[in-house]
């Protein structure tokens, strides 16, 4: 799969086509609605939620126990992992994967995200919908509008000075350094979100939530343990979280076809030609959230995570049958795709839109 552009010229937009593809898709829905794959998992989600509750309450019991010793730092790494884990559920309820019922699944990606995680739900819900409604898609999808790394041409040029050039030819390897940092930006964010003047649904309980979890986890630490333990503690579980989480969710579209701000492109091609999926076992499935059934997520975002990897198979074949590049790679290769992906797109003889696959594509 390539890794540049689909240009809109690329793209059929008379009737006959568009009317083609809602079929297209319409087809695949029914296949999957008659294997019973969209159907709620209460036991899965039941056991999961549950978990959740013990690791959180078993983090805060670890914190007190080790009180201040230099252990804490191996309980940071433990709850960095949990963390991640509880926001891939809380991602789960946003996508209304758990419960039949919206309100349920908000409530619970209020608790999950807020609470526990200290993100905010309305910041991340208003984020991530706009990026499933245009992934890759210059100008609208957030996830490439990134002050720090250069997606798009627009980034691109902007870059004129000696030292952005040298930057530009080697943000890959910039890339999950600045990880690190993406747990500090991620608490930020939900805290700029919920004290803005934006429109924000429940921002007093987004508030009330966010505010038990940062400052009462800030007084936890410095309660047991000294000063410069306490510090260590949050630098060690913020770097470690943010890595984690950046890790988790940047191989699934990083590096793939970008859509320009004029391309129309149907919705089951769209979501098809920007997503990677990851292969591996089950074990991927559990250290990645799911999300590395990227391609499946995307078209269906409210299947339920453990549904996925029995929807793979379907929405594959389905998928070579009618000619449209499926992408699944190892976690290590999609690492590499990425890494050169964003130390080649400024390249002078790099053009961003020229795709390979529009042959495949107009087939």
């Amino acid at each position: 799969m390539s890794t540049t552009a689909l240009p809109a010229s690329h793209v059929d937009g008379s009737a006959g086509s568009r009317r083609r593809a809602v079929s297209d898709f319409t087809e695949l829905a029914h296949a999957v609605q008659a294997a019973g794959l969209m159907a709620r998992r209460p036991g899965h989600y039941a056991a999961r939620l549950s978990g959740a509750v013990v690791a959180m309450a078993g983090l805060v019991a670890a914190v007190v126990l080790v009180g201040d010793s230099w252990w804490q730092v191996a309980v940071a790494v433990v709850a960095a992992v949990v963390l991640t884990q509880v926001a891939f559920l809380g991602h789960d309820a946003a996508h209304r994967q758990i419960f039949a019922s919206g309100r349920a699944n908000t409530w619970a990606s209020l608790v999950l995200a807020n609470l526990f995680v200290g993100l905010s739900h309305g910041w991340w819900q208003h984020k991530h919908t706009r990026h499933h409604a245009n992934p890759n898609k210059v100008g609208t999808d957030p996830d490439i509008d990134m002050k720090v790394l250069s997606f798009t041409p627009e980034q691109i040029a902007a870059r004129e000075s000696a030292w952005s050039r040298w930057y530009l030819a080697r943000q890959g390897f910039f890339f999950f350094p600045l990880l690190l940092l993406e747990g500090v930006n991620l608490h930020v964010a939900a805290v700029r979100r919920v004290l803005s003047r934006e429109p924000l649904e429940r921002r007093s309980t987004e508030i009330a939530f966010l505010a038990v979890r940062l400052v009462g986890a800030a007084a936890l630490v410095l309660a047991v343990m000294s000063p410069l333990k306490a510090l260590v503690v949050a630098v060690v579980q913020l770097a470690l979280f943010g890595f984690y989480m950046g890790a988790s969710f940047a191989p699934n579209h990083k590096g793939m076809p970008l859509l320009p701000k004029d391309a129309r492109v149907d919705f089951l091609r769209r979501q098809v030609l920007t997503s990677r999926n990851i292969r591996g076992g089950r074990w991927v499935d559990v250290l990645m959230g799911g999300l590395n059934h990227q391609v499946e997520h995307h078209l269906f975002p409210s299947m339920p995570r453990a549904t996925l990897r029995r929807a793979q198979p379907i929405v594959r074949a389905y998928c070579e049958a009618r000619g449209i590049p499926y992408a699944q790679v190892s976690l290590v290769r999609s690492y590499r795709m990425i890494v050169d992906h964003l130390n080649t797109v400024g390249r002078p003889d790099r053009d961003l839109f020229a795709c390979p696959i529009t042959a495949a594509y107009r087939a």
